[in-house]
């Protein structure tokens, strides 16, 4: 798969991008991330992408011309799918727009900054969708892109080592993941389930998936009601 990000501080994914997974990724070539530098794009001698707002107010704007010269020579050079903006107002990322993107296999990312880019960007077509992570605000969307970027590529086949630990994660089953633990066995007073140590498989899934319930309820009750619960599951809810 291939992630472009284009972002007016290429050097902001230089670490990111050769630690841990990311990098062995990376390296098999399982996952390829360009960099496209947005001042590449200006006409003037302070590499200018950024101008006041018409009609006044606070802050400065992303200007259109280099963010729209920038995605012509995005899609002049890879088979890009999608073009995505990085925004607050966008629509929520989550596991299941994660993998959704996954089905792109190539996508471009807009690092948005300052107080946001020029509307006609997406007026014009230039832009597929607006995504944001959260209701929060960024910066920029750097640290956003780094984030969607990771979260994907967890689902490209041969990413993570052990597949199952992704089918695991939490909201991959549209629940909360259950409780881990490992040595030592006992530490300042404090155990292991039993459940974990007795070596009955049955027994410790049943327990796994009960804990999963009960995270979620305790915790994040609306993906309750979004999941399709077996009548196993709103049994062991009920109990």
């Amino acid at each position: 798969m291939r992630f472009v990000l284009v972002t007016i501080f290429p050097e902001f994914f230089e670490s990111p991008l050769q630690a841990g997974l990311l990098g062995k990724a990376l390296e098999k070539g399982i996952l390829n991330v360009e960099r496209v530098n947005l001042r590449d794009y200006t006409h003037d001698r302070h590499n200018t992408v950024d101008d006041s707002p018409y009609g006044g107010g606070p802050g400065m704007v992303m200007k259109i011309e280099p963010l729209a010269e920038a995605l012509d020579d995005v899609k002049k050079k890879w088979p890009i799918r999608k073009t995505v903006l990085l925004s607050p107002r966008g629509r929520t990322f989550n596991q299941k727009v994660a993998a959704e993107i996954v089905g792109w296999e190539e996508v471009c990312f807009i690092c948005g900054r300052y107080e946001g880019v020029d509307e006609r960007l997406v007026e014009g077509g230039f832009v597929d969708e607006e995504l944001s992570i959260g209701d929060f605000v960024l910066n920029g969307g750097e640290t956003a892109a780094l984030a969607v970027l990771e979260t994907c590529s967890r689902l490209l086949p041969g990413m993570v080592g052990n597949a199952l630990s992704v089918e695991y994660d939490s909201y991959t089953s549209g629940l909360l993941d259950y409780p881990h633990y490992t040595k030592p066995r006992e530490f300042r007073g404090l155990g292991v389930p039993d459940v974990l140590l007795s070596g009955n498989h049955a027994e410790i899934d049943l327990w796994r998936r009960k804990q999963a319930l009960r995270a979620t309820r305790d915790r994040r009750p609306d993906l309750l009601q979004e999941s399709k619960l077996s009548k196993a599951d709103q049994k062991l809810l009920r109990s």
